[in-house]
């Protein structure tokens, strides 16, 4: 059956109250429900099981943080420092990423639903085998970025630079690439299916060109 090739609809956005309740700590098995995160030092905090829900991270430090298995549902990150964060099997849905720095992030084996990344920089991220759902990035730097063996669904990515980010087993098969430089990625066979835009294709020249055993020359 061919796959669907029509718009994908925006992310539902995070539903913040305009209250919150001050938070401190992520500990272990913490549940925090109303909460304001933002501008505290949270680097290197290490906690399974934790439970957030309709909260603000703005100008929060979590670079570092260990958080496996965490739940995240209706969350803001805005200028947040989350380089070199770890979410092993983490689930992340309606979610804003906004111009947050997530270079060497770990979302290893991660669900996001409904999430949206603008403005970051996550060179080095990691999204292998991650479940991606109706998520977009825009506006990105994933240079070396690794997708590898990730699973796409309604996935758009808008102007981000790609250059050198891993691919190979990911399935992409209906998902979007608009304005994005796509040089130098690895498995590029795994676009097979996928909708880019001619702009995009140029820059995937040379590399389809060596996946099919083709020489190019002037």
């Amino acid at each position: 059956m061919p796959v669907r090739q029509g718009r994908t609809r925006e992310p539902i956005a995070p539903k913040i109250p305009a209250s919150l309740e001050r938070g401190d700590a992520l500990e272990e098995d913490g549940v925090y429900l109303s909460t304001d995160f933002s501008d505290r030092d949270l680097s290197g905090t290490r906690a399974d099981g934790v439970e957030i829900e309709r909260a603000r991270f703005t100008g929060t430090r979590v670079s570092g943080c260990v958080l496996d298995g965490v739940r995240l549902t209706d969350v803001v990150f805005e200028s947040a420092d989350m380089a070199n964060m770890v979410l092993p099997r983490g689930l992340v849905f309606n979610t804003l990423v906004d111009r947050c720095r997530l270079t060497g992030a770990n979302l290893q084996d991660c669900s996001l639903r409904e999430v949206v990344f603008q403005g970051c920089r996550a060179d080095l991220a990691s999204f292998r085998f991650a479940n991606l759902r109706n998520v977009v990035f825009r506006d990105c730097n994933l240079q070396e970025a690794n997708f590898q063996e990730a699973r796409f669904q309604s996935v758009r990515f808008e102007g981000c630079r790609l250059s050198g980010a891993q691919f190979s087993g990911a399935q992409l098969a209906g998902n979007r690439f608009s304005r994005c430089d796509l040089s130098g990625i690895a498995g590029v066979g795994s676009l097979k299916g996928a909708v880019v835009s001619s702009a995009d294709a140029q820059s995937l020249v040379y590399d389809l060109a060596s996946a099919l055993g083709i020489r190019v020359e002037d």
